[in-house]
């Protein structure tokens, strides 16, 4: 059975994997934002009878915060159920996305937290996406090579290696691809700088 501190960790990673802000944890369990940031920072203890309103907010058991196994023989229920996400760094060309070659490093999730199809992390760079998806954020994509208009996309450039995150709008049989910070330009995508979509912006997470 975990301790105290490590019950806090436990709903801070929940909370993370899930994109459940601090405020909206909050909202869910009932309490106050500045009740709930002071277990996060721990200068508070948690109150462990209100363990279960905080379950019931992150989608899992109180006995899994608790760290309690109560399903022998390796049966686990969906919210115990887990599954390795890769982070990919560079794309090697003509490779499966999820390559060997491709990954950086796995991220374990919450099968009962993510959407269906093929799944992988990037790491947003630069703050293009700001404020929707800030720089460091994992970004869960699940590959496709369309998406809506509208929607945030991870692109690849022809000869480039390293994938990058805008939102797709299609005008005219033009492909532009729009930055949400104003400081930036828009990408035009044309036969001389061509473009290929990979996948769908699903879900991120960043530190806090």
């Amino acid at each position: 059975m975990k301790n105290n501190s490590e019950i806090v960790d436990q709903i801070i990673l929940l909370a993370k994997q899930q994109d459940i802000s601090l405020s909206e944890l909050a909202r869910r369990v009932g309490m106050a934002k500045s009740a709930v940031s002071s277990y996060f920072n721990k200068t508070r203890e948690f109150p462990l009878n209100r363990l279960t309103a905080f379950a019931s907010a992150l989608n899992v058991s109180p006995e899994e915060l608790l760290g309690i196994n109560l399903y022998p023989q390796n049966v686990y229920p969906l919210s115990q159920q887990t599954t390795k996400i890769p982070v990919l760094g560079t794309i090697a060309c003509g490779a499966p996305i999820d390559a060997v070659e491709n990954v950086d490093e796995y991220i374990t999730v919450h099968s009962s937290t993510l959407p269906k199809g093929n799944l992988f992390y990037l790491v947003a760079k630069g703050d293009s996406m700001y404020p929707t998806i800030p720089d460091g954020a994992y970004v869960l994509i699940r590959e496709q090579s369309e998406v809506e208009d509208g929607e945030i996309a991870a692109v690849l450039f022809e000869n480039d290696t390293q994938a990058t995150l805008k939102r797709v709008k299609k005008e005219a049989g033009i492909v532009l691809l729009l930055p949400d910070n104003s400081n930036y330009d828009p990408i035009i995508t044309t036969k001389d700088n061509p473009v290929r979509i990979i996948g769908k912006a699903v879900q991120f997470f960043s530190n806090l």
